[in-house]
């Protein structure tokens, strides 16, 4: 039953995806408030995050559990060859999360410490993650424990950085009212060049994710969608509303998430498991998904319930 495999690791990309987007707009958010020196505008981005940061990070947990109990050779591969950027990944999530909910209870002097530890330790986590996935696609897993220190996994790093700062920017920008939302349009325009350059780079060292989904209509169709965000990000940084910015921001990451993970189907990790062939059996996949199948709507609804509850911009 090839289709219930193609079904788990849809499952997994989609808690990818969900993580990327969510936390990642966080992440970007929390390397931001290094720019900004007054206590009020600092103050409004970590109360803009507060609400809806921890939740964010359930997508996370899901992947990792359902990597482990739909794909356990991948896990093991996996966590055998990337088990120092995710344990530095981890460790300043929790590093993040406590800048940002003892800012405010803590005395002044303890309070600057937490506002540079916060923009430090939110982008050792983003790039970890981006070394962690540049060491996927380009299917370099090896025994080295800093192989992940090298070229390719450096650049889709800072590639990742580059993104989640693009998302931070889009966040304040539309959850902060006053000044601080609207320096953020400047600083857009930059990331977005940096992006592209690293993107194009990227694809340059690495261009066998694009050349297999160019032999497909709808790889085509992706390829040609990312482009297109691209242009419409460039052309619309100030002149569309803040959300519907953010909104093509999110877009892009997805596009180029889709573009890497599907890159090299049917192979789950490029060049070294094929997914067919590591996956668990049928009775472990039905019972996992039947989980997953409930998990999902629910905190669906608990996001949007969250984002609905706290709408609106932050203004004190």
């Amino acid at each position: 039953m090839e289709w219930l495999t193609d079904l788990s690791v849809a499952v997994l990309l989609f808690s990818l995806l969900m993580y990327l987007m969510l936390d990642g707009t966080d992440l970007g958010a929390g390397m931001l408030i290094i720019i900004f020196h007054r206590e009020e505008q600092k103050r409004l981005i970590v109360r803009s995050m507060l609400p809806i940061w921890d939740a964010n990070e359930t997508w996370l947990v899901l992947l990792a559990g359902g990597l482990f109990a739909l794909f356990p050779a991948a896990y093991s591969l996996l966590f055998s060859a990337l088990y120092i950027p995710l344990f530095v990944m981890l460790f300043c999530l929790i590093l993040r999360a406590i800048a940002l909910e003892y800012r405010e209870t803590v005395a002044i002097e303890t309070r600057h410490r937490l506002d540079k530890l916060l923009p430090l330790s939110s982008a050792l986590a983003a790039y970890c993650q981006g070394a962690s996935a540049g060491m996927v696609v380009s299917g370099t897993l090896s025994a080295d424990a800093f192989a992940w220190l090298g070229f390719y996994p450096m650049l889709s790093g800072l590639g990742l950085v580059t993104v989640y700062l693009l998302l931070g920017c889009g966040w304040i920008r539309w959850r902060v009212a006053g000044s601080v939302g609207r320096e953020t349009p400047k600083l857009t325009r930059i990331l977005l060049l940096l992006g592209l350059a690293l993107f194009v780079i990227i694809e340059y060292f690495n261009p066998a994710p694009l050349q297999h989904l160019s032999e497909h209509v709808w790889g085509k169709g992706l390829n040609a969608m990312i482009i297109m965000v691209w242009i419409s990000l460039f052309l619309t940084v100030s002149k569309i509303n803040s959300f519907l910015h953010l909104l093509l921001s999110l877009i892009l990451l997805a596009a180029i998430t889709i573009q890497m993970g599907m890159g090299f189907y049917p192979e789950l990790i490029q060049g070294q498991l094929k997914l067919h062939q590591t996956s668990s059996d049928i009775t472990t996949q039905w019972f996992v998904l039947s989980g997953i199948a409930f998990i999902i709507p629910v905190t669906l609804a608990y996001h949007s319930w969250a984002f609905w509850v706290f709408r609106g911009k932050i203004e004190k």
